[in-house]
């Protein structure tokens, strides 16, 4: 099948820099990118994976309920994460653990909530988690949080003022499964009636758990914008670079005020949707090979050798990497589980009989149990 022709790119899947007509437009800010700016690029994304794995790991030891990865999808989330400024506002999904770390979220507190230890995991309204909204595992409803915080947004005249350095965007982040999702395209219509200051990031991975993409959508998904009225881009989610740029640019726009902008990144789960879930079942394992031919780390590792990137740097980063998963391998191993009571604590935001009851009849019954006959 041919390549769509609208698609930016930067960086071929061997690390060549060789742009595509529709990368021209943004090719000035990413030659403008310094050697400290795109290695920052890679080690965010290397980083990350470690972690990645070490999660999958402490799943499969037991440690987690469950784990979303995120192993192949680096690449669109450090770009586009790298993109927002600080004031900007980020509403995951359940897998960008990348975006969260970078705008400053500790990576125990997506274990956190894996565990089954916290039904939110950060507060967003902490200041040192860079307006980082917590993880959404209903499928799509977050862009729905998104979308209605935009119309908060320009209600308060906090976009589209002229000083760039207060006006304020949202990004939300979903896939190609919650893009068939009702909640998506609502959030859609009152985005563009009320020209939020947003950007819908759309990470294609190609399944849906086990639908693939073709069977979602006869036509390409970046092209739904435009029924919406909004500027829609379809980039190369494995390039880091198409990532950041193309981000970079629509959040401008949309926090200058010209309203919600969508991007399309094409990439691919290299893992499985879940823990729970098999791939094998249902892809071919030539696909998932022809995909890791084009994975976003060797490219850009290729890339920055190119210009000259020293081995030490890569030393550095893989230390970096080994020190992250080894330290959330320990602290989750420190988090223990739920004080019994904790169940009832925030069912009520103040104290309720019901609770009380419901408390003192769990104790009795787990006391029933002690010292009885086995």
């Amino acid at each position: 099948m041919p390549e769509d022709p609208a698609i930016v790119r930067f960086l071929e899947a061997d690390g060549r820099y060789a742009p595509t007509p529709a990368a021209e437009p943004y090719r000035d800010a990413v030659d403008a990118l310094s050697d400290a700016d795109l290695e920052t690029f890679y080690r965010d994304m290397a980083v990350i994976r470690a972690f990645d794995v070490q999660a999958t790991n402490l799943q499969r030891q037991g440690q987690l309920a469950l784990w979303p990865p995120s192993y192949g999808q680096e690449a669109a989330q450090v770009g586009s994460a790298r993109a927002a400024r600080p004031q900007d506002h980020i509403f995951p999904s359940y897998r960008e653990h990348v975006v969260t770390k970078i705008r400053g979220v500790d990576p125990i507190d997506i274990i956190r909530v894996m565990r089954g230890l916290t039904h939110g995991g950060w507060d967003p309204t902490d200041p040192k988690n860079g307006n980082t909204h917590i993880y959404t595992l209903v499928l799509g409803s977050q862009t729905l949080h998104a979308t209605g915080f935009g119309m908060g947004l320009v209600f308060d005249g906090r976009c589209g003022t002229g000083d760039a350095d207060r006006d304020e965007a949202v990004i939300v982040y979903y896939g190609d499964g919650a893009s068939s999702q009702g909640d998506v395209h609502e959030a859609m219509v009152f985005a563009a009636s009320y020209r939020t200051p947003e950007v819908f990031f759309l990470q294609n991975n190609q399944w849906a758990i086990s639908v693939p993409v073709s069977t979602q959508s006869r036509a390409p998904l970046y092209k739904r914008g435009a029924g919406y009225g909004m500027p829609s881009t379809l980039i190369d989610g494995n390039d880091v670079l198409a990532s950041w740029a193309v981000t970079r640019a629509a959040l401008d726009d949309a926090r200058a005020g010209s309203g919600p902008q969508a991007i399309e990144a094409m990439t691919y789960r290299l893992g499985p949707h879940t823990t729970s879930d098999d791939p094998t079942k249902y892809r071919p394992s030539s696909e998932e090979e022809a995909w890791r031919r084009r994975d976003p780390l060797s490219r850009t590792k290729a890339f920055l050798l190119s210009r000259g990137a020293s081995e030490s740097f890569f030393a550095d980063v893989e230390a970096e990497s080994e020190a992250l998963a080894d330290d959330i391998r320990v602290r989750t191993n420190a988090l223990g589980g739920l004080d019994r009571d904790d169940i009832f604590a925030h069912v009520y935001s103040e104290p309720h009989p019901l609770m009380d009851e419901q408390r003192q009849w769990l104790a009795a019954y787990e006391a029933s149990f002690e010292g009885g006959a086995s």
